[in-house]
C-alpha cells in the first residue's frame, strides 16, 4: 500500500482584505499629500491589489510591487535587510543583483495570527513615508472581526 504524502495547508490574503488595506493606504497617502504607488500581493508574491495615485512617479509602480514581493516571499520587512547586510560586503554587493529584491523601507509581510498571508509595498516618497503608508494598510488587520 502506497503511503500518501501530506499536503501543507496555508492561508492567503483575500481580495476583500487586500482592497480594504489598499483603501487605508490611499487615505494615508492623501493625508501625507504625496502620490504613492501601493501594492498588495498574496503569500507567494502574486499581485492582488494595486493603485498608483495620480502623479505617482513612474518608477514607483514597479518599486512598490517589488517591495511587496520582497516582503512576502522572504517574510521580512524590506527595511530589515540593510542592517543584516551592511557589515557583510560580499553579500551586500551580491544580493542586490537578485531580481525584485528591495533592501530599503516600504515593504512589509502581511500576517494574521503570525501566519504569512501576503505582502504590502509602497513607493513614491522617501522610504520613511512609504513605511507610514504601509503601516496604515497594516492597521486594517487590527480591526478584523
Amino acid at each position: 500500500m502506497e503511503k500518501l504524502i501530506p499536503a501543507i495547508e496555508s492561508k492567503n490574503i483575500s481580495l476583500a482584505l487586500a482592497n480594504k488595506m489598499l483603501e487605508a493606504a490611499l487615505v494615508k497617502g492623501k493625508e501625507l499629500g504625496m502620490p504613492f504607488s501601493i501594492s498588495i500581493v498574496d503569500r507567494v508574491g502574486n499581485l492582488k491589489a494595486f493603485a498608483a495615485m495620480d502623479g505617482a512617479p513612474v518608477l514607483s509602480l514597479e518599486i512598490a510591487q517589488n517591495k511587496a514581493f520582497s516582503a512576502a516571499t522572504y517574510n521580512r520587512a524590506t527595511h530589515e535587510w540593510y542592517d543584516r547586510l551592511k557589515d557583510d560586503p560580499p553579500l551586500l554587493h551580491g544580493i542586490v543583483h537578485t531580481p525584485r529584491l528591495i533592501i530599503f523601507g516600504g515593504g512589509y509581510p502581511i500576517k494574521i495570527n503570525n501566519e504569512l498571508i501576503g505582502g504590502v509595498g509602497v513607493s513614491g516618497g522617501h522610504y520613511t513615508h512609504d513605511m507610514q503608508v504601509c503601516q496604515a494598510a497594516l492597521e486594517v488587520l487590527n480591526n478584523l472581526e
